[in-house]
């Protein structure tokens, strides 16, 4: 009976040491950063889930954040065209096709949240987020990396 215990508790520690990594977690603060500089998520994620929150005070006007998923590549052109379509379109041009995934723009003391399909990332991808906040991308930015 022990031994029988004991198998099925290392099977299912295994099983959630292998689990996928289906969200992305990040705080954005007044002092202009996020709590993460790489994050790692599954491409075999159905759905991958980013969650900000935004623990400063400022509104965001002032000191709103969001977060942008996207080729590394592509962050440059992304973050000008974000800074000509404005606040009100959450500093990301509508219909980007090279914005992979994006939240809203949030200020202090609220949380925003954004899913898209896993299977939008591949393994080994060259891949960042940030947030397109004028200015902010500059220092507001880190890798995703991303595994099976």
């Amino acid at each position: 009976m022990r031994i029988l215990l004991a198998s099925v508790l290392l099977l299912a520690a295994s099983g959630a040491a292998h689990a996928a990594n289906c969200s992305i977690d990040l705080k954005g603060d007044d002092a202009m950063k996020f709590d993460k500089t790489t994050v790692t998520v599954s491409a075999s994620c159905k759905a991958i889930t980013i969650n900000l929150e935004h623990p400063g005070k400022l509104p965001a006007a002032t000191m709103g954040h969001n977060v942008v998923i996207a080729l590394s590549s592509d962050m440059q052109g992304i973050v000008n065209d974000g800074a000509k379509a404005g606040l009100a379109a959450n500093y990301v041009k509508a219909g980007d096709a090279r914005v992979i995934a994006h939240t809203s723009i949030i200020g202090g003391g609220a949380k925003t949240s954004a899913s898209f399909p896993g299977s939008k990332l591949k393994v080994g991808g060259d891949y960042d987020f940030f947030c397109s906040a004028p200015g902010h991308w500059a220092v507001m930015k880190g890798k995703l990396v991303v595994t099976k």
